[in-house]
Formats: structure tokens, C-alpha cells, sequence
């Protein structure tokens, strides 16, 4: 037990002194240095719910967004797809696919996300009401991850994804990697993890055609080249408390953006047998999120095979309350 805690405290302390010795600490001078922004979008229902606190949980089928890597606690196929209302008509959808292989220690997992923007009018410095055209913008991230069991207690998870953007009449595609690995203890379900998410290189929007709006503007114009938004995380998870069909589960976690200023994650959920899940999460260090996120999950049956819905919801200063809905699926009919 002494090790245990020694090797506790030795954990706990970089995630304690990261942010003022480990981690330069630029705050918000970063924001707006990245783009692809959509890819920051949390499209986990209750990884949203817990505020982003997930790294470090138990896998699920929403685990390829937030720590691939505990993804071989799938003992099943799973399929999962989300809706995200990000306000103003914005939508944001994912879809996945998981599959454990044979050798009972390793899944291959298939995912989409997109997001649209639906028509907007188009408009310019000098017909700000409109030039009677319309545009959009469409962003897709398609990935493939693979994760694996390397012992009882830990296991590694990558995913590659590729990225493309169209916004009126311009495009940009680039490739990016998701790194993850996952500690498990038998110390009350404590887990230790650590992910670096988006890490590519930069890319920049452009047009080969001439564009819709051409006044005082170049044809076949080109913008700068942005890095895409990679994301340093670092967390744990514990269950202090379990007893009968009661569980709580806490979360904490720690953000490094290469976009914005560090910032630290808060969650806790309640579980009732294994049907119901209630979340509350905590942001600090994030500006325009001054309250606490909330979901829930239900686990319901489709036949014999369980059907989970999740829900979360986020209040911002600006865009109001911002939804997410999810359904998993697991297929019970194989067997690892």
C-alpha cells in the first residue's frame, strides 16, 4: 500500500506544478493561431456532460474521440452516432463502428465527423445585407484507430484521421494522428491516462477557380498556412465511493491547447446498477463557460442486445445552452 501511494503522489505532483513549470502558460495571447476548429468539438454526450473530464474513464463507444486507447475494454461490436446543436443552425454528427479482432487484445475502430453550417447569406465590406448568393461551410475528419491491450493494466490507442474543409468556394485537406495511453490500478478503479489529440502539421485554405467574390481580390487566391488544433491531456479517474448498486465516479483533467491558455477539467457520475448515469462537470481556465455541463445515459434493450442513450447539455455566455444527444448500440451476438 505505501508503494501505492508513493506512486500515487508521484503522478499527482507533475499534474500539480505542470501548468506553472512543465507547460508555458501564454493564456488567451494563442487564441485564433489554429484552425479546423470543429475538431476541438466535444461529440461525446457524456464525455460533454462531465465537461471533457474523460480521458482517464472506462471505455465505450465514444472512447475513439476521448482516449483511444480504452477501447480494448470492448468485448463487443459497438456502434455509436451523436448529434451536436452547436446554436445559430450550426450541426456537428459522428458516427463510428467498433470491432474487436480475433486475438482478443486489440480492436480496429472506423469514424466520421462532420459538421455543416447550413446556407448563409454572403456578404461583403461593401453590401453587408447581402450580394443574393449563398454560402456554406462543410467540414468531415474521416479516421481509423487501432487500439491494443500491451498488458493486463495498460494499453495504447492511435487514430488517423483525414481532414478536409470547404468554405465558399475554397478547400483545404490535411491528415492528422490521435495518441493515447491508459494506466489501470486495483486501487478503487483508479486509472491514469495521457493523450495528444490532432497532432499534424499546418495547412491553408485555397482556390484553384475563381471564387464567388472577386472584387479587389486575386483569383486562385491563397491564406496563410494555421496548425490544426492539437490538444495535451492529461487525467485520472477514481470510484471513491461503491457499495451495492450504487457507484460514483470522479474525474480530473488536465487540458494543454496549442491554441489557448491550460485549463482544468472537473467531473463526477453517478451510476445506478448499470441503467442509469447521472453527469455534472466543471470547466476552469475556459472563458464564456462560467456554469457546470449535465447529462445523463439510459441503458434500455433492443432485442437482446443493449441500446444506450446519452444526452449532455453545456450552458455558454454566447451561444446559449448547446445540446448533445448520442445512442450506443452493442451487437451481443459475438463473442471474443
Amino acid at each position: 500500500m505505501r508503494s501505492l501511494y508513493f506512486l500515487l503522489g508521484a503522478l499527482l505532483l507533475p499534474l500539480a506544478a505542470v501548468k506553472g513549470q512543465l507547460l508555458p502558460n501564454f493564456g488567451g495571447e494563442r487564441a485564433g493561431l489554429s484552425t479546423l476548429s470543429f475538431l476541438k468539438n466535444d461529440l461525446s454526450p457524456r464525455s460533454m456532460a462531465l465537461s471533457g473530464s474523460s480521458v482517464a474513464l472506462d471505455g465505450d463507444a465514444y472512447s475513439i474521440l476521448n482516449n483511444p486507447a480504452s477501447l480494448t475494454d470492448l468485448e463487443h461490436q459497438n456502434y455509436t452516432l451523436s448529434h451536436l446543436m452547436l446554436g445559430a443552425g450550426v450541426q456537428q454528427s459522428f458516427i463510428a463502428a467498433h470491432f474487436p479482432l480475433d486475438n482478443k487484445v486489440s480492436t480496429l475502430s472506423f469514424s466520421l465527423n462532420g459538421l455543416n453550417s447550413g446556407q448563409m447569406k454572403e456578404r461583403t465590406e461593401f453590401m453587408p445585407e447581402g450580394t443574393g448568393r449563398s454560402v456554406s461551410v462543410t467540414n468531415l475528419a474521416v479516421g481509423a484507430t487501432y487500439a491494443r491491450q500491451l498488458s493486463t493494466m495498460f494499453s495504447a490507442g492511435v487514430t488517423l484521421k483525414y481532414i478536409y474543409e470547404g468554405i465558399a468556394g475554397y478547400g483545404n485537406s490535411t491528415a492528422t494522428v490521435d495518441l493515447s495511453f491508459l494506466y489501470r490500478t486495483d486501487f478503487k478503479d483508479l486509472q491514469f491516462a495521457v493523450m495528444v489529440q490532432n497532432f499534424g502539421g499546418n495547412s491553408a485554405l485555397s482556390s484553384n477557380n475563381d471564387v464567388p467574390v472577386v472584387f479587389n481580390r486575386q483569383l486562385g487566391i491563397g491564406l496563410d498556412d494555421n496548425t490544426v488544433p492539437t490538444i495535451f491531456k492529461l487525467g485520472l479517474s477514481l470510484t471513491p465511493y461503491k457499495k451495492g448498486n450504487h457507484a460514483v465516479n470522479t474525474m480530473l483533467q488536465l487540458n494543454h491547447p496549442n491554441d489557448n491558455a491550460e485549463n482544468y477539467r472537473l467531473g463526477v457520475e453517478y451510476q445506478y446498477l448499470e441503467l442509469l448515469w447521472v453527469r455534472a462537470g466543471y470547466q476552469l481556465n475556459v472563458r464564456h463557460r462560467n456554469y457546470p455541463s449535465f447529462g445523463f445515459g439510459l441503458r434500455t434493450q433492443l432485442g437482446s442486445h443493449p441500446l444506450y442513450i446519452d444526452y449532455a447539455a453545456a450552458p455558454t455566455d454566447f451561444m446559449g445552452l448547446q445540446h448533445n444527444v448520442g445512442l450506443r448500440f452493442t451487437l451481443m451476438n459475438d463473442q471474443r
